[in-house]
């Protein structure tokens, strides 16, 4: 690899100031910095460590890992924590595998997790179980850097055995443990944490927030597609920048290619808080955290850092990992590969007679899921259900609607309940994204419609799909029924597309309509949700009879 030199104004985060200075990289490293105060030039760029995500599915952005990191170079991404759990909710170790490979195959700083709870709960069906021998094998791997999200906090709390030897193994091989515990508060929080858990990235409210920081744990900031919660915490970086970093979480194609790590630098720089302060969350905490072997801009250093035009808009110029020229001026230099695929798909095409729902005497009032528009969590409602012919069906008009989960493993029978503020007038859309079994889950206005949906989905072995009653969409998704090996541009404009038609045609008032669906069979997340098992009271943690 040849040697070569980067000026501009270095923003060094270690020792709070920027200068002019002249970096000289060669065989991928650093070999010196030199500060150079007679550069008096112009609009010198400003050279910054990378931009790390520090918690994200890649599956969420409907891409592989290689096509993630072809889109996420563009916005001075250079590394991500990713957890792979979603692929192996459905494909297991060899899902895990395949993400790790996939990752290799382009220059970009995958670290993955190893996932702590597939299945996320047993009152679901998922494609895969990782034990807790299973988990320790992956450990022992240098790939995996850490235990990804310990979602059972209930399992944390009451110490369960298969739970409790996940976490010690962590702790044993010196890898550090991700938390996922929403609304924990004061002692119980406390209990979480003391078990060994260091982060959290499913805090709502600001109180939330600082009761974990209060008690030593590292909060990350997530605005994703669904779960949007910046606003909320983005002014904890006052106080507490040594312990804050941020996130994406579940990220859609589209999201992508409009921004990533870099638009939560530009915002956080509106709101007033100093660049340093936002620079070390988006850059230097991830790295030192998890033990990442990615570049922070000193001499020896892997080179991985990027030019930016100036420190408000953050807009790249050029991204640089291990010394390589990965985009310049919007346009990645990675190249779309076509990946093989993965999968684990087994179901019937539907008719409509199963997603009927009979009246009986005890459903004269229905628990209904409230969605929330930008949240993971939802609210129980409870309203009087709309009968035709002696069965309990959607009510366009106010807006209560049928949603249904389907075992894509087997032939079962259909969930279904109902939910609220989706909003469609008509049709109906499905997907085989839904966390964390990636079961198909569907919401539509008539049976019709949804059984429709649903044998899209089927039919594909994967993907997500609108119907309305002139028009039926469908954007395939046959890696693991999760991800698309095709240009990752091709799939966020196909993904547009769709999204467009869920508001346009079908009418849905909601910001990510596929992304928010896909949350709605995630029993982990409070507070009413639905599993292919059934109604799901996730305060009890059990189903509703």
């Amino acid at each position: 690899m040849k040697s070569f030199t980067i000026t501009g104004n270095l923003v060094d985060i270690h020792q709070e100031k920027i200068y002019p200075a002249e970096i000289m990289i060669s065989e991928g490293k650093i070999v010196s910095i030199v500060e150079d105060p007679e550069n008096t030039e112009p609009f010198l760029p400003y050279i910054l460590p990378g931009f790390i995500d520090s918690h994200v599915h890649i599956e969420s952005s409907m891409l592989v890992p290689s096509e993630f990191a072809r889109l996420a170079v563009v916005h001075g991404t250079v590394a991500t924590v990713s957890d792979p759990h979603e692929i192996a909710n459905v494909c297991g170790m060899k899902g895990v595998e395949f993400m790790i490979e996939n990752g290799k195959t382009v220059p970009f700083k995958f670290n993955f997790g190893a996932p702590s709870c597939v299945p996320a709960t047993s009152f679901e069906t998922a494609g895969a179980v990782l034990s807790a021998d299973d988990v320790e094998k992956l450990l022992l791997r240098d790939e995996i850097k850490y235990l990804s999200e310990m979602m059972n906090f209930p399992g944390v709390l009451f110490k369960d055995e298969e739970v409790m030897k996940k976490i010690d193994t962590a702790h044993r091989l010196n890898k550090p443990v991700d938390g996922h515990a929403p609304g924990l508060r004061r002692e119980k929080a406390k209990q979480y944490i003391d078990a060994g858990i260091y982060t959290d990235h499913e805090c709502f409210t600001k109180e939330e927030a600082l009761d974990k920081l209060n008690y030593g744990m590292k909060i990350i900031i997530r605005e994703g597609s669904a779960a949007k919660n910046f606003d909320e915490l983005i002014d904890l970086l006052h106080d507490h920048a040594d312990q804050i970093m941020f996130c994406s979480d579940d990220k859609h194609p589209d999201s992508l290619v409009l921004g990533h790590i870099n638009q939560l630098c530009e915002r956080a720089v509106a709101k007033g808080i100093d660049i340093l302060k936002i620079l070390k969350v988006a850059c230097l905490n991830p790295v030192l955290h998890y033990k990442l072997d990615v570049g922070l801009l000193r001499k020896d250093d892997p080179a991985d850092f990027i030019l930016v035009k100036d420190l408000e808009k953050f807009e790249v110029v050029k991204t640089f990992i291990n010394g390589e020229l990965v985009a310049e001026n919007g346009k990645s230099n990675i190249v779309t590969k076509r990946s093989k695929l993965i999968n684990n798909f087994s179901c019937s095409k539907k008719e409509t007679s199963d997603l009927i729902v009979p009246y009986t005497t005890e459903s004269s009032s229905i628990a209904v899921i409230e969605a929330l528009d930008g949240q993971l969590i939802t609210n129980r409602l409870s309203f009087e259900p709309k009968i035709s012919n002696g069965n309990i069906i959607s009510d366009a008009e106010r807006d209560i609607l049928k949603i249904v989960v389907v075992n894509r493993y087997s032939d079962a029978p259909i969930a279904k309940a109902f939910i609220k503020n989706f909003g469609l007038k008509q049709g109906a859309l499905a997907s085989s994204v839904a966390h964390d079994s990636h079961n198909i889950v569907a919401v539509g206005v008539d049976d019709e419609s949804i059984c429709k949906a649903v044998n899209l989905v089927i039919e594909s072995k994967g993907g997500v799909s609108a119907v309305s009653s002139n028009k039926e969409m469908i954007l395939e998704l046959p890696v693991a029924g999760l991800m698309s090996n095709d240009d990752g541009y091709k799939i966020a404009a196909d993904y547009t597309a769709i999204d467009i038609m869920t508001k346009e045609d079908l009418g849905s008032t909601l910001g990510s309509p596929f992304m928010t669906l896909s949350f709605m069979a995630l029993l982990v997340i409070p507070h009413l949700k639905l599993s292919d098992k059934g109604l799901f009271d996730g305060d009890k943690f059990e189903f509703i009879s």
